[in-house]
């Protein structure tokens, strides 16, 4: 996916929070994607045009954010990874949940997409037969 290439690992988790965020409450401002993350709205901002200039959102300031098509399928894959690696640390190795949380966060910044795929792909073989 192209569009993942492009992402810092500080996008990659904006992009994660908004997909979150709009899952639970099904729409997104800046201010809860700022209370989300726990940075400072100036920050959330310029992610947000980052995001916006990648085709991943729809922003316009004061008004609500969107994912577009390539984001939802970006951001999908990266909380798929995400909760994959955090599942392997919590249920295989006995981590607790907010450590793995943090380790998974870490992982899927640095490994690329293609080892996390072949690893989830390895875990899914050990764990489910």
């Amino acid at each position: 996916m192209a569009e993942m290439a492009e992402l810092s690992e500080s996008l990659g988790d904006y992009l994660e929070a908004i997909f979150q965020i709009v899952a639970c409450k099904k729409a997104v401002r800046a201010k809860d994607i700022s209370e989300r993350i726990g940075v400072n709205r100036s920050s959330v901002t310029a992610a947000l045009h980052a995001l916006a200039q990648r085709g991943l959102i729809n922003y316009a300031p004061y008004d609500v954010i969107t994912l577009t098509e390539s984001g939802q399928a970006a951001a999908g894959e990266l909380v798929r990874r995400h909760a994959g690696l955090k599942d392997f640390f919590v249920n295989v190795l006995g981590v607790g949940e907010r450590e793995a949380d943090e380790a998974a966060c870490r992982v899927e910044h640095a490994l690329t997409s293609d080892i996390t795929d072949r690893f989830l792909l390895f875990v899914e073989g050990v764990t489910h037969g």
